[in-house]
């Protein structure tokens, strides 16, 4: 997204940066403690009286089959209704419960990260008296520069990913409430996030005061006329495809070759020499069941096959997908008032929320981000459901796995997005965006674009299928 080049940025400016943290830090602690604290400490109460409730009926079943009056087998009985009734609300009280403490701290945490990117940017760049600005100022500005960002970049991540294992366990434990993992657990990742956050507020720097002139164009084919930067990303876009390629064929292959709980359901498993010794059976690979496995989409769909589906549980992953659809528009609409040469404010509760095009150019890009968001606190919500009703690495194995590598592979995508997102509604708020740099908003877009693409055939396969 870069550039080089443009006007001199004064301190004032880079400052503001510093309020905008405040504003939304406080969001996010306001949020979580009305959502990971009051809610969830009422949803929490209400979860203990029903695993009481739950307790008392089944000693109360437990008993009736001591004493002889019933069987263990007998389903018939009302002991064992209400068992099953108390069991059903105490699974329903506890996933209640999560959902307000996951959903607390996860914008607790996202709000952390976004704060973070904005008061080490605005510090760092912000450092330097704006005498010592003065002094370069105008005899570089059609000068495309490189950039240190992207080796800066790479370590973060590459810390960020060495202390990953402890880093999950460390945020399993916070969002489930258990003690399996310490903040200290954090720590590596954190440093290599902090990394990150470096690179970024160097680019930051680098490409905030570039007014669109000075951009390198391609001199070969097949890209040649084109800006470098653009070939770029669709160079770059062309290598997600076959990162995203991968978790497809994996998905597929499972799906295809191993008897899933809908095909048994169906009567198409079909029986392979699992041996090579000419015995032909049915393709198990799951613990819990001899005959089939279970994928996500068992405990999501309604009805699903472990008893747990239904249309709240689908509805994070509905909800989700048509978030990014929108967000995708609204990216769209911004780009469109970038270019435009007479911006005229619309009429109604619109015109007042953009009467002038900084202002439209700006609360687009919030609102794109604010469905990004959103995204990323339903995902763990709903990873946090998937986890407590038992679909684990532990419990389902590789079909675990495959489902939470690829929707994590792309929530991660979402949440780059968001911190360049992040970014471009700095730029909106101070620098402006117009018609002679718009083509930053067009590059993120194609990038948007593509992570909107990806979840709308991550839905349907990995969800309905």
């Amino acid at each position: 997204m870069g550039g080089g080049g443009g006007s001199d940025v004064k301190n004032a400016v880079w400052m503001r940066a510093l309020m905008m943290a405040g504003l939304i830090l406080g969001i996010a602690v306001a949020s979580y403690v009305g959502l990971g604290v009051v809610a969830a400490g009422a949803k929490h109460l209400t979860w203990e009286d029903e695993e009481h409730h739950y307790d008392e009926v089944k000693e109360k079943w437990q008993a009736e089959i001591t004493a002889g009056n019933i069987t263990s087998e007998d389903e018939s009985n009302e002991f064992y209704k209400a068992k099953e009734e108390a069991h059903h609300h105490e699974i329903e009280a506890h996933l209640s419960y999560l959902t307000y403490r996951v959903a607390g701290l996860a914008i607790l945490f996202v709000g952390i990260i976004f704060s973070a990117f904005l008061v080490i940017s605005g510090v760092m760049n912000s450092s330097q008296p704006d005498e010592h600005h003065d002094e370069h100022h105008g005899h570089d500005e059609h000068e495309h520069h490189g950039s240190a960002s992207p080796i800066i970049f790479s370590f973060g991540c590459l810390l960020f990913l060495l202390g990953f294992p402890d880093f999950a366990d460390a945020l399993h434990g916070l969002m489930m409430g258990s003690a399996k993992g310490t903040i200290g657990d954090m720590s590596v990742s954190m440093i290599g996030l902090t990394v990150v956050t470096i690179g970024v507020a160097n680019w930051w720097r680098e490409d905030l005061p570039f007014n669109g002139y000075g951009e390198q164009l391609a001199t070969s084919d097949p890209f040649a006329g084109q800006h470098i930067r653009k070939a770029g990303i669709w160079v770059f876009l062309m290598s997600e495809v076959m990162v995203f390629a991968t978790f497809f064929s994996s998905y597929l292959r499972m799906r295809t070759e191993w008897c899933t709980k809908w095909a048994f359901d169906k009567g198409t498993c079909r029986e392979v020499d699992v041996n090579g010794d000419g015995t032909f059976d049915v393709i198990t690979r799951h613990d819990l069941h001899p005959d089939y496995v279970l994928t996500a989409s068992d405990y999501l769909r309604p009805g699903g096959a472990v008893g747990t589906g239904d249309f709240w549980t689908m509805l994070p992953g509905a909800v989700n997908t048509f978030a990014l659809i929108i967000s995708s528009y609204t990216i769209v609409l911004a780009l469109k008032i970038a270019k435009s040469h007479d911006y005229k404010a619309p009429t109604g509760v619109f015109g007042k929320l953009m009467p002038t095009k900084k202002a439209a150019i700006r609360n687009y890009l919030i609102v794109t981000l604010l469905l990004g968001t959103m995204f990323i606190v339903l995902k763990l919500v709903e990873w946090s459901h998937l986890i407590a009703e038992g679909f684990t690495f532990s419990g389902a194995g590789e079909t675990a796995s495959i489902f939470y590598v690829a929707t994590g592979a792309h929530g991660v995508h979402v949440f780059a997005g968001l911190l360049i997102m992040l970014y471009m509604i700095f730029k909106a708020d101070t620098v402006e965006w117009n018609e002679d740099n718009a083509q930053g908003i067009e590059y993120f877009g194609l990038y948007w674009h593509f992570v909107d693409l990806a979840w709308v055939v991550i839905f349907p396969a990995f969800y309905l299928y």
